[in-house]
């Protein structure tokens, strides 16, 4: 059997990340509770990871999804009362969101009810692999993330 050429090595790693994905999020919403979905948590775990406070056009751009699709998620956390939407005072049109303390107990609730499916991972996995493999990860997100809008 013929090696693979550089391009096809990448594409099927970039293939496998995809079905990778796939298999997570479908895994891991079955776990979530509050009724969460993948991308309710994602948009909580975003008001943690990177900023307290976001307009909705903001977030959108961040999920590469649109306005209407973002505020369909938000619509549906702030039915929750997991996030807070506000008129931005210095805008007549603009909304800015934050998340709530609600919201912040869901995102640890939700962390915590994954953790049972991590456990079950970590038995034909050692930790110590995904650590080898998070920073060829993390370059690659952020080099795919700087080229976001080329």
């Amino acid at each position: 059997m013929a090696k693979p050429s550089s391009s096809e090595s990448t594409f099927q790693f970039f293939n496998e990340i995809g079905i990778i994905n796939q298999l997570a999020n479908n895994a891991f919403e079955s776990c979530l509770t509050d009724g969460l979905t993948v991308s309710q948590f994602s948009v909580l775990n975003w008001f943690i990871r990177v900023d307290v406070e976001a307009t909705p056009g903001r977030l959108a751009k961040a999920f590469m999804v649109t306005k209407g699709a973002m505020t369909n998620t938000l619509k549906r956390l702030e039915e929750k009362g997991f996030v807070h939407v506000r008129p931005d005072e210095n805008s007549g049109r603009r909304k800015l969101v934050t998340i709530t303390a609600e919201g912040q107990r869901a995102r640890l609730e939700a962390i915590k009810a994954v953790e049972p499916l991590l456990e079950e991972v970590l038995v034909q996995f050692k930790a110590s692999q995904f650590a080898a493999g998070l920073p060829l990860l993390e370059q690659l997100r952020t080099f795919l993330d700087l080229r976001r809008d080329v």
